[in-house]
């Protein structure tokens, strides 16, 4: 048999048998997962288009719905921000105002007792009784603890009977010194036995002095065992318990008195500061202090400067102030931490702001203000003092302006801005300890923390919006995308089975 040429078919015979449909299985196979392919990149292709279509016209349309460009947007024509792309950004702003404002100097210090003392043993012996209660207050002169009398008693008693012996000594050698001198006038006896009786009575007198002097020894450390309250304040916690023996030398003695009531503070001012404090003093006027606690947010007693320290600190250039607070309350505890405020002056008819409304710059001190318009514009301004939370302004602004107190961060010259409530900017910034949710719980546009926050403005409504639909583009990435697939790979599977 010849071979066919090059090129040529095979005879019939050669070739393998076909299948009924007349088709090789393996060349349908692959047609087939190629159609299946095609198919599912059609499908999900036009799903996904479809899909993004509907989100951008939601976006641009806004909670609204309304569509065109830049319809609703807070930066397009049909929103409130004016040029396309520039969408009006919120900020809290604030009046100026004109007033009168405390010049205060704020200062940290501690609260300090005026009296401070131990309660201690001026006897040794035992215990027998503890009078007062830990934490209460005393008075001077109240008894606190008893002391065992009885060998105390004693001495005393010894004391009082040489005392009388002694004093009947004296006594019937002045009777003698009487006789010795009537009979000298008669020239009965000698002056020497007179002037003997006369050193007699002097030394007997001597002797009933000391005995007088132990008599009241023994009498006051018989008082001693009655312990007392030197001053008045509150009593600390006691540091011995009845029973036990105690004595002058013990270091931490009964107990502690810290008088409170009034108490004082020391704090400290800068060092420039001081001058202005002096220039008061000096005239006789009583400067106001106020104590306030560690985060300023309560008042805790107000008082008045009584002193300045001898010398400035030279390593942290202040100098230490003492004032006295009457502390009828007892809101002031010693040794607590405290903010204190001393007003040094009052300035009439001043231009105040915020401090929060003051920037610095490379131009130097300078705020936002506001005009009618809601234009934003940089304004130069010179300082003068302040209390904390109000400075006063000498140069720059007027009474009426509105300058920014917040959202000052992303402000330019001429940006057009928009005023919120501070009640509702605060109401919309979720606070860092409320829990977030871990799913997609919101189908509204919520975030991961639950419930929308509220806002007052139309960007809110747009960020709102198109949250919305990113979540919604979101849950169709995740859910219908992987439809098409799962129908493919179901299909593919009954073509394997009728095969």
């Amino acid at each position: 048999m010849s071979n066919p040429e090059q090129g040529q078919p095979p005879p019939p015979s050669s070739r393998p048998p076909l299948p009924p449909g007349g088709t090789p299985p393996r060349r349908n196979r692959r047609r087939l997962y190629a159609g299946l392919l095609v198919l599912l990149l059609a499908g999900g292709g036009w799903y996904w288009y479809a899909h993004r279509g509907d989100a951008t016209k939601g976006t641009a349309g806004g909670p609204g719905g309304a569509s065109g460009p830049g319809a609703g947007r807070p930066g397009g024509p049909g929103g409130p921000g004016g040029r396309a792309g520039m969408p009006r950004s919120p900020v809290v702003v604030a009046t100026v105002a004109q007033r009168d404002m405390d010049v205060v100097l704020n200062g940290l210090g501690n609260v300090t007792p005026v009296s401070n003392v131990t309660v201690r043993a001026q006897v040794s012996g035992p215990l027998l009784k503890v009078l007062f209660k830990e934490g209460q207050m005393v008075k001077a002169g109240d008894v606190l603890a008893e002391i065992d009398p009885r060998p105390f008693q004693a001495a005393l008693d010894q004391a009082v009977g040489q005392l009388a012996r002694d004093q009947a000594l004296l006594q019937n050698a002045r009777l003698d010194q009487q006789r010795y001198r009537t009979l000298l006038g008669q020239d009965s006896i000698s002056k020497q036995q007179v002037d003997t009786q006369d050193a007699l009575v002097r030394q007997y007198e001597g002797v009933v002095k000391t005995d007088q002097g132990n008599v009241a020894n023994a009498r006051l450390q018989l008082g001693y065992t009655r312990i007392v309250a030197p001053v008045s304040g509150r009593i600390g916690l006691r540091q011995v318990d009845p029973g036990n023996i105690v004595n002058t030398s013990d270091t931490n003695g009964i107990a502690l008195i810290t008088q409170i009531q009034p108490i004082a503070v020391m704090y400290t001012i800068p060092e420039d500061n001081l001058p202005s404090v002096l220039k008061k003093l000096n005239a006789g006027e009583k400067l106001p202090v106020q104590a306030w606690d560690r985060q300023v947010r309560n008042q805790l007693g107000e008082g008045e400067l009584l002193t300045t320290d001898n010398q400035i600190d030279t390593t942290t250039g202040t100098v230490k102030l003492k004032a006295v607070f009457p502390n009828a309350d007892g809101m002031l505890f010693p040794n607590q931490f405290v903010n204190v405020r001393t007003r040094v002056d009052t300035l009439r008819d001043a231009t105040v702001i915020p401090v929060a409304a003051i920037q610095r710059g490379q131009q130097g001190t300078f705020v936002y203000t506001v005009d009618e318009a809601s234009k934003v514009k940089v304004q130069v301004v010179t300082l003068g003092p302040g209390d904390g939370s109000r400075n006063a302004v000498l140069k720059g602004l007027e009474p009426g302006q509105r300058v920014v107190v917040d959202g000052a961060d992303r402000l330019k010259e001429g940006m057009t801005v928009e005023a919120v409530d501070p009640a509702a900017r605060a109401a919309a910034t979720v606070p860092a300890s409320q829990p977030r949710g871990r799913g997609r719980r919101n189908r509204d546009g919520a975030g991961w923390g639950g419930a929308s926050a509220p806002r007052g403005d139309a960007s809110g409504a747009a960020a709102s919006g198109a949250s919305g639909v990113a979540g919604e583009q979101r849950r169709h990435r995740e859910g219908g995308a992987s439809a098409p697939v799962a129908e493919g790979q179901r299909r593919e599977q009954q073509q394997r089975q009728q095969q």
